[in-house]
């Protein structure tokens, strides 16, 4: 073998064979800066999707969350509802259970039932008012950013509301007085205030009445007001100025259950005459006797048992007329809010003679 041929084996020998690497993936040492580019943008978006895609995942599962949340919510305030209007049933019962055997048992007249929510609920509305169901009705108040619901507020006191605040309600609300205790009974001027001796007997004329004296007080406590606000300064932050500012506070606060009864019609004859008797004496400056017929009216003609009336098992033979009618009986002690409201009368009579002195001073109460 010659050189040249020897040459040529160990050549073909080291060239790789072209027909193997051919069909091998071409593998780049190096990349250009565009196709750098090109891959981070591409892992960027991939990474931002995934991103996005978590977030609303989460969105939607905190969204399911805060329904579920509210659904339970609603479920536990209807149950608290429904809890509560059982148990002011059950409370008004036994109140008024309470209040009947009590009444049967001083003698004083029947209870009237109470009145229910639900009785208001089917009288028909005025004209020019439209029923709204409750769904559309809590829409429109959310939408006015009005509160849905007041506390003890029913659907037809809820649909005034909203005809008030729309604006489209058939009778327009009642105008209040701008005396210390406000009322929608029409003041009458001073100078027919002056009261009849007696109770008239139509409804128009006890009207009138109602109106006489509810504006006769408020004149008495205006005044009362007036006279704590002249005097000086270190008067009315001495402990009897400050004592006295507040007895004419709680007096004026005491006496708002009298001007509702007013404003209702509902004072009964037996309060109403003996009070009548009261502030016809008082305009007439006689306060010994108005003081006399305030006597009368809270401790009464009743018969007052003193000391023990049951010894053993046996009744008294008396006992029974201690309770036989109301005729007579202390009415002051009949239930809390008429004693505070004619213990307020007696604390205008006290302020009255000092602001309206009689001509007599034997008419001065002690």
């Amino acid at each position: 073998m010659d050189f040249a041929s020897l040459m040529s084996a160990q050549i073909s020998k080291a060239e790789p064979s072209t027909t193997s690497s051919s069909h091998e993936p071409s593998k780049k040492k190096y990349l250009k800066r565009s196709e750098l580019e090109a891959q981070r943008q591409a892992a960027y978006v991939a990474e931002q999707k995934a991103l996005e895609t978590a977030r609303i995942e989460k969105l939607n599962q905190k969204r399911k969350f805060e329904e579920d949340e509210a659904l339970r919510n609603r479920e536990r305030d209807e149950k608290r509802r429904r809890l509560a209007e059982e148990s002011r049933r059950r409370r008004e019962e036994e109140e008024d259970a309470e209040e009947r055997a009590r009444r049967k048992r001083v003698g004083l007249p029947e209870l009237p039932p109470r009145k229910r929510d639900g009785e208001t609920e089917g009288t028909p509305l005025p004209e020019g008012e439209e029923d709204v169901a409750d769904e559309v009705l809590e829409v429109k108040l959310r939408e006015m950013n009005e509160p849905i619901t007041l506390f003890g507020e029913v659907h037809r006191q809820r649909l005034r509301r909203y005809w008030r605040l729309t604006g489209k309600e058939s009778t327009p609300a009642p105008v209040l007085s701008t005396g210390p205790i406000p009322t929608t009974l029409v003041l009458v001027p001073e100078s027919e205030m002056k009261v009849a001796a007696k109770v008239p007997e139509d409804l128009e004329g006890r009207k009138f009445l109602f109106r006489q004296l509810a504006s006769y007080f408020t004149m008495v406590l205006q005044e009362w007001a007036v006279a704590l606000a002249k005097r000086d300064e270190s008067v009315k932050t001495s402990f009897q100025g400050k004592a006295a500012y507040n007895a004419m506070v709680q007096a004026r606060d005491n006496m708002r259950p009298l001007f509702k009864r007013l404003e209702k019609g509902e004072l009964e004859d037996g309060i109403l005459e003996p009070v009548v008797e009261i502030v016809k004496a008082a305009q007439e400056r006689r306060y010994v006797d108005a003081n006399d017929g305030y006597l009368r009216l809270s401790i009464g003609k009743a018969a007052w048992p003193i000391g023990v009336t049951m010894v053993g098992i046996h009744e008294r033979s008396a006992r029974e007329k201690l309770h036989e009618s109301d005729k007579g009986a202390a009415h002051i002690m009949s239930d809390e809010v008429t004693r505070k409201f004619l213990q307020s009368i007696k604390r205008c009579l006290s302020f009255a003679q000092t602001r309206w002195p009689p001509d007599d001073q034997l008419q001065l109460m002690g």
